[in-house]
């Protein structure tokens, strides 16, 4: 099912700006027995985007009815949310007067084995960089070329993710995820502050880390960093965590701190949904 602005199609105006210049951003978020996991995270980082991005932010209220009105059969799905400038002539001058472009879908939950997040998975190093701009850095935009192109240098089906630096050569995410490391009981992760997504995965994964009390470092780092961590794992809103068994011809375990970080993840899933009843 798709809803656009609030109607039941899947036409969308082809000088929409999200179409013609990649002029929005988006959300995907987990269905779990009808009920959307961390929708409250979800819609402030939404909202967030859209104030950096000078788009009008929806009605919370209208958005969220929509969300639980396609979601609320589905055993496990996923739902898009997708927030454009909407309807704009030709060339980048934005509409005076924006009218926001809302849509909201539902897909079947990807089927992943659960070897990926119990014994973890490969991945490489990609050759795409990711260029850097403090203004865009974070946000979950429309423009994703980076990732696409960073995503289509492989096809191996032993390979499950990709690792982008950016043109300074420090590690910023994966094509799909974000990625922490773990050395010596501390946990770091890149600063995100002029480049990459900064994910609502990550955003909660960082709350369990304080509340549990933990030590994280946000930071600057380059791939050899990463290859002498103790342990590795990648994370998003859908796959939850994975922790990374190989990188190219270097390999980890699973450590204590990753599984501990996915114990605490589950419980914290768990409890959203109790209290989405």
């Amino acid at each position: 099912m798709i809803l656009i602005n609030g109607v039941e199609t899947d036409h969308i105006a082809v000088n929409d700006r999200g179409f013609q210049y990649g002029d929005g951003l988006f959300e995907t978020i987990e269905i779990v027995d009808g009920k959307p996991v961390f929708l409250e995270q979800h819609l402030l980082r939404l909202s967030t985007d859209c104030c950096k991005l000078n788009i009008p932010k929806p009605y919370i209220k209208q958005l969220t009815d929509e969300i639980h009105h396609i979601c609320k059969d589905s055993k496990q799905a996923v739902v898009k949310i997708i927030i454009t400038r909407g309807v704009g002539g030709r060339g980048y001058r934005q509409p005076e007067a924006i009218q926001p472009t809302r849509v909201v879908s539902l897909h079947p939950f990807p089927e992943y084995p659960k070897s990926h997040s119990e014994q973890g998975i490969n991945a490489r190093f990609c050759n795409t960089r990711l260029g850097l701009n403090p203004a865009l850095a974070g946000v979950k935009h429309l423009n994703r070329l980076e990732q696409i192109m960073a995503r289509a240098e492989w096809d191996d089906p032993t390979i499950q993710e990709g690792i982008i630096s950016d043109i300074n050569d420090h590690v910023i995410e994966g094509t799909m995820t974000n990625i922490f490391y773990v050395k010596d009981s501390i946990i770091y992760t890149a600063t995100l502050t002029l480049s990459g997504v900064s994910g609502v995965m990550r955003g909660i994964i960082k709350a369990l880390i304080a509340e549990h009390k933990l030590t994280l470092i946000e930071h600057d780092y380059h791939k050899d960093v990463l290859l002498a961590a103790d342990e590795v794992f990648v994370c998003n809103a859908i796959i939850g965590i994975w922790p990374i068994r190989q990188i190219e011809n270097v390999s980890f375990t699973v450590g204590n701190v990753t599984s501990q970080l996915q114990t605490w993840l589950v419980h914290s899933k768990e409890q959203v949904c109790v209290d989405a009843t």
